[in-house]
């Protein structure tokens, strides 16, 4: 099997349209934010964008994130230098690498409406993320009023969990692998 060294992704330019509904403090986060982590946990993507790999052989190879078009195809030369290359298809769909390369493959990734679970997974998200954070840094906090004493407890890494927290992963689980 071959092995993935680098991927280079250029930014998104564009996010597709947020989803509806959202509370006013979810829409607030700023949908950038949502598609950036939504994105960062899969391997779809929904807005085109340039996309290379440098892949090291020999085997098998499949881009590694979907859905790809592969324009050109190079291989590193003893000369020093990439040079067009002509691989076979897999039976799989990916390519056969007949030696250790490297290659490089360049195209462009993403395309297509975004599934309503996905959709479900931003609203899910952007929830997450508005909900009120209590004071910064604080892990436990204590709230009274008049007589109503109450304490709440917050994990410190909840930010960092909100994918897990929100439920989002579970509905973006058929989109962490191609």
């Amino acid at each position: 099997m071959a092995t993935t060294l680098q991927i280079n992704e250029a930014a998104s330019l564009a996010f597709p349209p947020t989803p509806s509904p959202l509370s006013a403090a979810a829409a607030s986060v700023g949908p950038a934010v949502i598609w950036k982590r939504i994105e960062a946990y899969i391997v779809w993507r929904w807005t085109s964008r340039a996309v290379s790999w440098v892949v090291e052989g020999p085997g098998e190879w499949h881009p590694t994130l979907a859905p790809a078009t592969i324009s050109t195809v190079e291989v590193w030369s003893a000369a020093d230098v990439w040079e067009t290359a002509t691989l076979s298809p897999s039976p799989l769909g990916g390519y056969v690498l007949p030696c250790t390369g490297p290659y490089r493959f360049t195209g462009t990734v993403g395309a297509g409406d975004v599934p309503e679970v996905v959709q479900a997974a931003f609203i899910r998200l952007a929830e997450y993320m508005a909900a009120p954070r209590g004071k910064a840094g604080a892990t436990r906090e204590r709230i009274r009023a008049g007589s109503i004493d109450t304490w709440v407890d917050r994990s410190a890494s909840w930010m960092a969990m909100a994918m897990q927290n929100s439920g989002a992963a579970d509905l973006l689980r058929p989109y962490r692998k191609v």
